[in-house]
């Protein structure tokens, strides 16, 4: 490997670790200052640490690192040794900053405020961890080993697994606890979605129309987009058709309808949420 491409190499690994740390120092935060005081908790295995040390009187940090030590090993034999290292690294930060932030009040002895700023908090935490290659909760782990042994999706185990910890919560805390808890674990877990794919989402769209070419020429010109032509035929007619596929952000979705339909009412699309995109012409342009 040339030694530029070697260097480029190594300061992007720096560059994401020093994402998962900060990533980590803000989950920290989200729960010292935010949910502890207040006896709330996060769901998967953070949520298990804290009533452990409630229960015991011993540091978060403890429980945190020990409860986590079965999972990364997991995570080791099933994802690997990058996510592993970087999966540590997040829970080691996490534990110190814990400790370090322990003698800060909490901003808010208010239940409800406390949930939805400590949720929003932890999602940004959780998200950049989770978009650098990282994790701080075991039970995805276990979602992805129970996903193929049932008929149960990653997510709905994830789910059911946070629904029994946090049905524990409501025997360790009271069940106004619990039910604040339910409120932080919906709103982080929209955060995480935010974070990792961002506000400003793509749509990979296709549409089927007799005015094919001067759509696509009106999607390049006017949005700046890059456009493919797939041949297809109906198959009720038998008549040859031109299916265009293209990706736009959604802040362009209301432009690009209104573009379409200048040209032809009549035509058909279909729209699909698009996770990532690499390459080609995609590029954020100004919509004129």
């Amino acid at each position: 490997m040339p030694k530029k491409q070697q260097k480029q190499r190594v300061w992007k690994e720096i560059q994401r670790y020093i994402i998962l740390f900060i990533g980590s120092v803000i989950y920290a935060a989200g729960l010292e200052i935010f949910l502890v005081p207040n006896n709330v908790i996060d769901g998967g295995v953070v949520g298990i640490a804290i009533m452990a040390s409630h229960l015991t009187g011993l540091p978060l940090g403890v429980f945190l690192i020990t409860v986590n030590i079965p999972f990364i090993y997991l995570g080791y034999k099933q994802i690997g040794k990058t996510f592993t290292l970087s999966t540590i690294f997040s829970i080691i930060i996490l534990s110190y900053f814990t400790k370090m932030f322990l003698p800060i009040p909490g901003f808010t002895d208010d239940l409800f405020l406390a949930s939805i700023f400590g949720g929003i908090i932890l999602g940004i935490g959780v998200g950049l961890i989770v978009r650098y290659g990282g994790s701080l909760d075991g039970s995805e782990i276990i979602a992805i080993l129970m996903d193929k042994r049932s008929s149960f999706s990653v997510g709905e185990i994830v789910l059911i697994i946070n629904l029994f910890i946090l049905s524990g919560a409501g025997l360790v805390f009271g069940w106004d606890r619990a039910m604040y808890s339910l409120v932080t674990y919906f709103i982080a877990s929209k955060v995480i979605d935010i974070v990792i794919d961002g506000l400003d989402e793509s749509k990979a769209v296709i549409i089927v129309s007799d005015h094919s070419a001067s759509i696509a020429e009106a999607l390049m010109a006017r949005l700046g987009r890059g456009v493919t032509i797939l041949h297809g035929e109906g198959a009720y007619k038998g008549d040859e058709k031109h299916i265009l596929y293209t990706v736009i952000t959604r802040l362009e979705m209301a432009k690009f309808k209104s573009l379409v339909s200048e040209i032809d009412e009549d035509a058909f699309i279909t729209i699909n949420d698009v996770h990532d995109v690499m390459g080609g012409t995609f590029k954020k342009k100004a919509i004129h």
